[in-house]
Parts: C-alpha cells; sequence; structure tokens
C-alpha cells in the first residue's frame, strides 16, 4: 500500500479585518492548501468564529476550523454552538481542534487546562453535537438545538495527554517536532490509550504540525530553529531526553522572568533575537524539531518523515506547516507564504510520494 497522501493546512491568514481573513482562506483554497485553521487567540486576533463564519461562505472545499481552542477562555458549550454555527455553513468540512491553552490563557492571566477539564470538554462537546442531552451541572440536561456532525480533535505532546487524546478524540494533532522517534512515541501513546478505552487503536486519526522555516538566509534560519527546539524544551523536556539531546543552559522559565522571552519561544516577537538567547543549542536541535531552508530542503525533509512514518504504519490525515516567522499582514504577491508552498513544496512533495 502507498503513502497516504496528508491534507496540507495552513494556521496564520490575514486577520486584520473579517473581509480580508474570509478572502485570505479563499485564496488559500485556489492556490492548492486542503485546510485553513485558525488559533482562538481573543487578545491577539478577531473572534475566532465570526471569522471562520466569514470564510465558510466565501469557500467551497477547503477544510476549516480551530487549532487551537480551549476550554479555559470559552465554556465548552459556548464552544459547542459556536463551532456548530460555523458547520451550518461549512458541512463536512468543519473541524474543531482543542488543546490545554497556551499563549490565548497565558495572555489573559489564567491557567492552563488540566488534562481531565480537556477530556471533559471532549465529552461534553461530543454530546452537545450530536444533540444528545448533556448533564453540565444545569437543573436540567442541556441540549444543543441545532447539533453538527463536527469531528474533535486534540492537540498534545505530553505522555498523559497523548494517552487522553486517544481515549476521546475523533483525532489528535501531534507537536513533537520532526524526530521519528518522538512522533513513533506519541503516536503509541494515543493507540494506547484507544485501546484502554475500548476503542481500535486505528480509530484515531494523526495529524502533525510542523514548525516551519521557509528563510533562505541561513544564519537566520539557524536562529529561529533554535528557538523552535527551545520552544519544545520549555513545554516538554522529555522531547529532548527521548532522543539523547541536553539542555546546556539557563531554564527557560529563568530566561522568561528576566524578560528576554516573551511569551514563550514559539510566539516571540524576533525569533532570531529569542534564537540569540539559546544559541548554546546546535543545528541538531533546530533540524529535530523544525522544517527549515529552502523549498528543495523542505521538501525533501516532508517527503523523508512521511516516508519514515509509512514505514513504522504511521499515516497522518493532517499535516500542518505552521510558517515561522509569522508571515506579513498582508501576506500578498506570487513571494507570499501562502503561494509559494502550494507551487513550491506541496506539488514537489505529492509529485514524490503520489
Amino acid at each position: 500500500m502507498g503513502i497516504h497522501i496528508p491534507k496540507f493546512g495552513l494556521n496564520r491568514n490575514d486577520t486584520s479585518s473579517v473581509s480580508a481573513f474570509a478572502k485570505d482562506v479563499m485564496r488559500a483554497e485556489d492556490v492548492g492548501w486542503d485546510c485553513a485553521f485558525l488559533p482562538d487567540s481573543q487578545l491577539r486576533r478577531r473572534d475566532t468564529y465570526v471569522l471562520l463564519a466569514a470564510a465558510a461562505q466565501m469557500t467551497s472545499e477547503i477544510t476549516i476550523g480551530t487549532l487551537l481552542a480551549n476550554p479555559m477562555t470559552r465554556h465548552p458549550s459556548v464552544t459547542a454552538s459556536s463551532i456548530a454555527t460555523v458547520a451550518e455553513l461549512a458541512p463536512d468540512r468543519t473541524i474543531l481542534s482543542m488543546g490545554i491553552g497556551d499563549t490565548a490563557v497565558r495572555l489573559a492571566g489564567l491557567r492552563p487546562a488540566r488534562i481531565k477539564e480537556l477530556e471533559s470538554s471532549v465529552h461534553m462537546m461530543k454530546g452537545l453535537l450530536s444533540g444528545m442531552p448533556v448533564e453540565v451541572g444545569a437543573i436540567q440536561p442541556a441540549v444543543l438545538p441545532f447539533p453538527q456532525k463536527v469531528p474533535i480533535w486534540l492537540a498534545a505532546g505530553g505522555p498523559k495527554t497523548l494517552e487522553m487524546a486517544g481515549s476521546c478524540a475523533d483525532g489528535v494533532f501531534i507537536r513533537v517536532g520532526t524526530n521519528l522517534k518522538n512522533i513513533e512515541l506519541s503516536v503509541q501513546k494515543i493507540r494506547s490509550g484507544a485501546i484502554k478505552a475500548g476503542r481500535g487503536e486505528e480509530s484515531v486519526k494523526i495529524g502533525a504540525v510542523f514548525h516551519t522555516v521557509f528563510f533562505e538566509d541561513d544564519k537566520a534560519s539557524l536562529l529561529m530553529g533554535k528557538s523552535m527546539a527551545a520552544g519544545y524544551y520549555e513545554y516538554s523536556p522529555m522531547l529532548f531526553n527521548n532522543i539523547g539531546f541536553e539542555w546546556n543552559g539557563p531554564d527557560p522559565e529563568l530566561l522568561k522572568k528576566q524578560g528576554k522571552v516573551w511569551p514563550d519561544f514559539h510566539h516571540a516577537p524576533d525569533l532570531t533575537q529569542s534564537g540569540e538567547v539559546v544559541d548554546f543549542l546546535d543545528e541538531k536541535h533546530a533540524d529535530n524539531f523544525c522544517l527549515r531552508g529552502n523549498a528543495s530542503q523542505i521538501t525533501d525533509q516532508i517527503v523523508s518523515i512521511l516516508k519514515g512514518c509509512h514505514e513504522l504504519k504511521i499515516d497522518f490525515e493532517y499535516v500542518v506547516l505552521q510558517p515561522i516567522p509569522n508571515p506579513p499582514t498582508p501576506d500578498s504577491g506570487s513571494s507570499s507564504y501562502i503561494e509559494r508552498v502550494p507551487k513550491e513544496i506541496l506539488s514537489a512533495v505529492k509529485k514524490a510520494i503520489g
């Protein structure tokens, strides 16, 4: 059996206005992206579900959804109502992806969701989206009057969260970098969770988010890659331990308290500067936690990952190529990330594995 060609997604579009976002997602559909995802970060972007609804009305094929929402800044019943409304406008091409909360909760002074909280939110939203009565702690069970079929995905990196995700989610986005061992260990945890919950290990679809430094300047590219590696260590030190890497520098939390990086290594305003803060990391660190280089180099990296994962019996339903750094607004013209990636990378990837 040949390698399954995943749906390739983008999670950065022009959010400078509602109409700009809708037009940008329409452009993504036109140039060859399969999916357009949107982070739910209320202090950074306009309202997620208003933006998605606008995009739904200007497109016909591209999959749209959150990457990521969380159960802390919105009650799960609110999220279920919002995504169901979007799905009315984009039936069979809307998905909801959830996580514990990252920048959105930090900027609001909230804590990330606990694993049990995230799990219970999935069960509540699944019930509501199916039209079933759901106990929410009110006098009577809650019922969503306009249920829609919307797959619920979770994004995870830690072993406990991955196992929980395998027990209840329709799919899991893994964010563990590009190293095959970390990917394999993550999928093993997801499948273990599925089996323990009485589900088949293949019942949970797998997606991946790869930070993609599509940047030809070698020095700047390497520094941004180091910042990406530091971001993974910041939240999941085990990802370094799994592959025999060491962190020979100050604790990331200390660096943030000193004001050298904010809010974290993945979202710092100047990623070359944050990379300089962790210049004690080397090239191997960068290349095991992100895609990096020119179009040809990134194509080869993606093909190598897809082939390696296929040999491990892992085929991705979605692959999200998160642009590093964030594209300018607007990201227009033939030199833009949104247009260059499908033309120069995705077409070559599909040719190589098709």
